[in-house]
């Protein structure tokens, strides 16, 4: 393809992306960009058992 039929192709893709709009679901992205539950990030593990440099000190 030349320079000026791949320039072409481009600025058509460019225009087109330009004007999509796509559907946007309002509430669906505030559902997903909420706060989230606290509980998820909790290290349910984190806690039970000692570190190995704390065994080493004791």
């Amino acid at each position: 393809m030349g320079r000026g039929r791949q320039k072409a192709k481009n600025t058509k893709i460019a225009r087109e992306l330009k004007s999509y709009s796509p559907n946007l679901n309002v509430s669906a992205l505030q559902r997903e960009l909420g706060h989230p539950d606290e509980d998820q990030y909790v290290d349910k593990w984190a806690d039970q058992y000692a570190d190995e440099y704390e065994e080493e000190k004791a």
